[in-house]
């Protein structure tokens, strides 16, 4: 296959979506696999809405998602740079192509304004025919030409395509594609502003930069043809091209943000590990013969390849990626969980949840909740209660349980002995707390559930949580005794 150069080249007009992630994700996959590399070129060509900030957040996005580029932005090569389409087109570099292929005769200025070319296509599309630009211009003689420009009339470039025959085009997903030539118009390659369109500059940039593989989403197919008409006539090597499947929502429409969070920092914010995310994206369009569903991103580089790419749309299920976020979470340490907590916290500038909290206590509660924890930002309700100087009793179901006519009395009965006992109680571990409590229903002649559930909400002030005795060894012995006694004054000394 030889050496390998793929790039990825977002429009900075807004941010980094799921789509497009998956974009750089396949290119930065198959360069990885292959040993080559992965370029990464901001097309911002589109005057109107490409913006500074939406450069950065898509900068931002990569990083976060450690999708390193080998070239680009910050990375710069000097034989390939730069990598913004707006500094190329300063230094001319589409402009001298342009005029190469208008010298060849094979695009020619056009004059016509969007209303003329607009009532073009209503009357063809009235008359039953592909609705496209005639090439009206392409047949003015260089006197016509003159008048027109000394009437102060600015012209865009267009590419004069062939209206016979067919253009072939050999993906390398979908396999054998043909475009009928006579539904494809002479289209504008250069606007009045010395802008290039897109169609023209991927081409010029993907050539001067050596791409040797375009991987891209299949909406950029219809686009293909053209390009590959703009490589023959500037007698360039046609690179590759492989379009990767589209991605629906659940409700097999096309993704969007009707669909929930596309943006992928949005996710970050969520509280997803990138990891997650990143081996998510990856089954969207690819899989292995058995059907793998988790990987490490080094199996993701050692497996991908654009063989195993399938050619019908892939489904994002924001259930399966909730799933393995989860499963991601359960593989780390508590160590791990605990560092990556820390970095949503920051990036969320949410420190202030976990100031003055232990850090050697908020690691041993991640462990009692960490089957529990699908999100990072689940973390705090699970676990701030460890936490707390005054334990929120404020839950009907608690105080249910505290108070009413079916329970008090036991209840009353369970906290007053635990508050004596418990200070003598020489082994504090989980086995021992757990002896301690079904050895007082027997005392007593109460079911356990009447041992167990008066101590979980005494101390914890929730019904639901980790392993009771788990949580009271970690809790520690003075912290136990101090909830349970404060939950007797507050309930029972009145």
């Amino acid at each position: 296959m030889g050496y390998i150069r793929v790039r990825f080249a977002p429009s900075p007009t807004g941010d980094l979506h799921i789509g497009g992630v998956r974009t750089a994700l396949f290119n930065w996959l198959f360069a990885k696999n292959k040993g080559g590399k992965f370029i990464l070129r901001i097309e911002d060509t589109d005057e109107a809405r490409s913006t500074e900030e939406s450069a950065k957040i898509i900068l931002d996005a990569m990083k976060w998602l450690e999708l390193n580029w080998d070239e680009g932005p910050g990375s710069e090569n000097p034989k390939y740079s730069p990598y913004c389409q707006i500094e190329r087109k300063k230094q001319g570099v589409y402009q001298k192509y342009a005029d190469e292929l208008v010298a060849k005769g094979l695009a020619y200025p056009c004059y016509c304004v969007p209303e003329e070319v607009d009532d073009m296509r209503k009357k063809a599309r009235a008359n039953k025919l592909p609705p496209k630009y005639d090439g009206r211009c392409s047949r003015l003689t260089t006197e016509q030409r003159k008048q027109k420009e000394s009437e102060g009339k600015k012209a865009v470039v267009r590419f004069k395509m062939p209206s016979l025959g067919t253009t072939v085009l050999n993906d390398l997903i979908k396999g054998r594609v043909e475009f009928d030539n006579s539904l494809l118009d002479d289209f504008v390659i250069m606007k009045t502003s010395g802008i290039p369109t897109y169609n023209f500059a991927c081409v010029v940039d993907d050539y001067l930069m050596e791409i040797t593989h375009v991987l891209r989403g299949d909406d950029h197919i219809s686009n293909t043809p053209r390009q590959i008409h703009i490589y023959n006539a500037l007698d360039w090597k046609v690179p590759e091209f492989a379009h990767m499947s589209m991605i629906l929502g659940p409700d097999g429409v096309r993704l969007s943000k009707r669909h929930g969070h596309t943006s992928v920092l949005e996710y970050r914010k969520e509280g997803y590990l990138q990891e997650a995310v990143i081996n998510y994206l990856a089954l969207l369009g690819w899989s292995t013969e058995d059907s793998r569903q988790v990987f490490k991103i080094e199996e993701l580089k050692q497996e991908f390849s654009i063989e195993r790419c399938g050619i019908s749309p892939s489904i994002f299920d924001p259930v399966k990626l909730l799933w393995l976020n989860g499963e991601k979470i359960r593989s780390k340490s508590p160590q791990q969980v605990y560092e990556l907590f820390i970095d949503w916290l920051k990036c969320t500038d949410n420190e202030k949840l976990a100031e003055g909290w232990d850090v050697e206590l908020l690691k041993k509660a991640l462990v009692l909740e960490r089957d529990k924890i699908k999100l990072l930002k689940d973390i705090p309700s699970l676990v701030d209660f460890f936490f707390t100087k005054e334990v929120d009793y404020r839950e009907e179901a608690v105080r249910k349980i505290l108070l009413s006519e079916k329970s008090k009395d036991s209840a009353k009965l369970v906290l007053i002995e635990s508050a004596v006992r418990l200070p003598n109680q020489h082994d504090f571990s989980a086995e021992s707390l757990e002896h301690y409590a079904r050895n007082l229903a027997v005392e007593k002649n109460i079911k356990v559930g009447q041992v167990f559930h008066p101590i979980r909400v005494a101390v914890s002030g929730r019904t639901q949580g980790p392993g009771l005795f788990q949580m009271m060894e970690v809790m520690g012995k003075e912290e136990v005794v101090r909830r349970i006694n404060v939950a007797i004054n507050k309930f029972f000394q009145q």
